[in-house]
């Protein structure tokens, strides 16, 4: 052996990651909270056999705070977009 080190593998490299934009703010927190809250008063509302409150609140939960807990985008400062 001519005494030289094998070149050794690292594994194959990560491609960078790329910006979609999304960013987790305390305004993202918030809605969560209140939309996990809502669907709670929600379940809870269900179990006391709540025909017309518990449909709501659900509906207000899974399709209004939820899903805008992941749309609102913060602003960022120093972004010239």
């Amino acid at each position: 052996m001519n005494g030289s080190k094998p070149a050794r593998s690292r594994g194959p490299r990560k491609a960078p990651e790329a910006d979609l934009g999304f960013s987790w703010g305390p305004v993202n927190s918030v809605f969560l909270g209140l939309g996990v809250g809502l669907l709670a008063m929600g379940y809870v509302a269900l179990s006391r056999g709540s025909v017309t409150l518990a449909p709501v609140l659900l509906v207000l939960g899974y399709i209004g705070l939820i899903p805008a807990s992941l749309l609102i985008r913060g602003r960022k400062e120093g972004k010239g977009e």
